[in-house]
C-alpha cells in the first residue's frame, strides 16, 4: 500500500473497547463515574491543602501539584472518549490526535517527576530531619516543580514533532480509546526507526532515571529507619512514606503491566483495557490513598466543608 501524503490525512478512528451497541451505555456510565470521582477527589485535595495553613509544607505542596496534574492527565483522554460514545462516533481529527499525544506524554512524565521529587522530600524529612526546613526551602520546591514542567514540556514537544514527520497508509484505525504514540507509530508507512529510538530512549532516560532516583531515596530511608532505636520512631517514619510508596507502586506497576500485557498477549483490546489502569484508575485512587490514613488532610477537609457551610447566607 502506498503512503498517503500527510496533507490528505484528516482523521483517525479510535476503536475503543467494544463495538457492541448494547455495551456502550455501560462503558459510558462506568467511565463517567470514574472520571468524576478522579476530578472531584483530586480537586478536594487541592482545596484542602490550599485552605489550611498547616498544610503549607513541601510535602503537601508537591501533593497538590500531583493532584492538579492527575486532573489534567485523566482529562486528556476520558472526555473525548465519552463524547465519541455519546455521539456514536469513533473519529478524532489528526490535529486532535497529535494534541492528545502531546498532553498525555506531558502529564504522564510530570507524574513521574513529581513522584520522584516527593520521594526526595521524604528522604530529607526522615534522614535529615534537623536540616529539613533549611534544605527544603520554598525556592527549592518551586525550582524542582518548574524543572519538572520544563523537562516534561520539552520531551513532549520532541515526541509530538517526531510524530508529525510520519506518513500513513489507508489503515488509520487506532485500537485504543485514546491516541497512544506507540500505536500511532505502528500505523505509519514511513520509516519509524528514529521515532522508536527517541520514544524508547526518552522512556528509559526519564522513566528509568526517575525510578532509579525513587529506589535510591527509599534505600536511604530504609537504612535510616533500620538504624532507629525507637519502635514508635520507626512506625512514624514508615507511616510518612506509606501513602507515597503505595502511589508509586500503583503507578509504575500499572504502567509496566500495560506494556508487558501488550507484548505478551498481542491483544490490542487487552492493551487498551490495561491502559485504563494508569490513565483513569490511578488518578482516581491517588486522593483516597493520601487522605484515608492522613489525619491532617481529613481535618483540613472537615474544616473546609465547615467554612463553606457556615459562609453560605441563610435564605
Amino acid at each position: 500500500m502506498e503512503p498517503v501524503n500527510l496533507t490528505q490525512i484528516s482523521e483517525f478512528l479510535l476503536l475503543g473497547f467494544s463495538e457492541e451497541p448494547e455495551l456502550q451505555p455501560l462503558v459510558f456510565g462506568l467511565f463517567l463515574s470514574m472520571y468524576l470521582v478522579a476530578v472531584l477527589g483530586n480537586l478536594l485535595l487541592v482545596l484542602a491543602v490550599g485552605s489550611d495553613s498547616r498544610l503549607h509544607t513541601p510535602m503537601y505542596f508537591f501533593l497538590s501539584n500531583l493532584s492538579l496534574v492527575d486532573i489534567c492527565f485523566t482529562s486528556t483522554t476520558v472526555p473525548k472518549m465519552l463524547l465519541n460514545i455519546q455521539t456514536q462516533s469513533k473519529v478524532i481529527t489528526y490535529e486532535g490526535c497529535i494534541s492528545q499525544i502531546y498532553f498525555l506524554i506531558l502529564f504522564a512524565v510530570l507524574d513521574v517527576f513529581l513522584l520522584t521529587v516527593m520521594a526526595y522530600d521524604r528522604y530529607v524529612a526522615i534522614c535529615h530531619p534537623l536540616h529539613y526546613t533549611i534544605i527544603m526551602k520554598p525556592q527549592l520546591c518551586g525550582l524542582l516543580v518548574l524543572a519538572s514542567w520544563i523537562t516534561s514540556i520539552l520531551n513532549s514537544m520532541l515526541q509530538s514533532l517526531m510524530a508529525l514527520r510520519l506518513s500513513f497508509c489507508m489503515d488509520l484505525e487506532i485500537p485504543h480509546f485514546f491516541c497512544e504514540l506507540n500505536q500511532m507509530i505502528k500505523l505509519a508507512c514511513s520509516d519509524t526507526f528514529l521515532n522508536n529510538m527517541v520514544m524508547y530512549f526518552s522512556a528509559l532516560l526519564l522513566g528509568g532515571g526517575s525510578f532509579a532516583g525513587i529506589l535510591y531515596s527509599y534505600s536511604k530511608i530504609v537504612s535510616c529507619i533500620h538504624g532507629m532505636s525507637s519502635a514508635q520512631g520507626k512506625y512514624k517514619a514508615f507511616s510518612a512514606c506509606a501513602s507515597h510508596l503505595s502511589v508509586v507502586s500503583l503507578f509504575y506497576c500499572t504502567m509496566l503491566g500495560v506494556y508487558l500485557s501488550s507484548a505478551a498477549t498481542h491483544s490490542l483490546h487487552a492493551s487498551a483495557m490495561a491502559s485504563v489502569l494508569y490513565t483513569v484508575v490511578t488518578p482516581m485512587l491517588n486522593p483516597f490513598i493520601y487522605s484515608l490514613r492522613n489525619k491532617d488532610i481529613k481535618q483540613a477537609l472537615k474544616t473546609f466543608f465547615v467554612k463553606e457551610t457556615t459562609s453560605r447566607p441563610l435564605s
